[in-house]
């Protein structure tokens, strides 16, 4: 299956060199769309130079840091007016192995979105993290189990697959969130249209170059997000 990898960059010129040609190895059915913020440090102009000498290379460059809701759906608009069947969703950062990438593919023959959870089973995959933040990130997925219903160990989670017809079905003009709740808001809406989702396990290694992009504002919109996808319920 024709597959892009959607990779939304903000300064990660100490990451990207080294992470495009390890994505690209592992199918070569896999193409990778990078969609950069105004990178100061380089990134996008990096990017469009490789993609001038690799035609599986792609760069949607904005003017300016916009956020990560933001990039995938613009993402999104550019996979769905090419014909790729299998989209995916994945970090520059090192945090998400490219190794999964075919374990992916295999999984999405038999559903629509397969995430890639770091607390399957109750087993905890997570490399690299001091202890405040991986109470923060389980019991942030545990609080969205039990309020909006959804049966998945890791709905905050990064790395994603989407096959196309899922991926069609959402409403992009209406996901205006970021961060957390983005991957909260897709995987709920695709949830109750009653799409097949499967979670399959990853491991997730903490960034060792470069600066992570979560915030305080991120976590607390997550934390009220909940809430409202509970209410939609009704």
């Amino acid at each position: 299956m024709k597959a892009l990898i959607i990779i939304p960059t903000y300064n990660e010129m100490e990451n990207i060199p080294d992470f495009i040609p390890l994505v690209l190895k592992q199918n070569d059915n896999l193409e990778i769309l990078v969609v950069d913020d105004g990178s100061p440090d380089g990134t996008g102009d990096y990017v469009e130079n490789l993609s001038k000498e690799n035609s599986r290379v792609h760069i949607l460059r904005r003017e300016k840091k916009m956020g990560l809701g933001t990039a995938y759906v613009a993402g999104f608009r550019w996979a769905l007016e090419r014909d790729y069947e299998r989209i995916f969703e994945m970090d520059a950062d090192g945090s998400h192995n490219p190794q999964a990438l075919d374990i992916f593919l295999k999984e999405s023959e038999n559903a629509e979105l397969i995430l890639g959870s770091r607390y399957l089973k109750g087993k905890i995959s997570v490399v690299n993290w001091d202890w405040k933040r991986l109470i923060l990130s389980y019991c942030a997925n545990l609080y969205t189990r039990v309020v909006t219903g959804m049966p998945f160990s890791d709905a905050t989670g990064g790395y994603k697959c989407f096959s196309r017809v899922a991926l069609q079905s959402l409403d992009l003009d209406k996901l205006k969130s970021d961060g957390y709740c983005f991957q909260m808001e897709t995987t709920h809406s695709l949830w109750k249209k009653g799409f097949k989702i499967k979670e399959i396990p990853i491991i997730f290694t903490d960034r060792t170059k470069g600066s992570s992009k979560m915030s305080g504002g991120i976590i607390s919109e997550a934390l009220f997000l909940v809430l409202k996808l509970r209410f939609r319920r009704y």
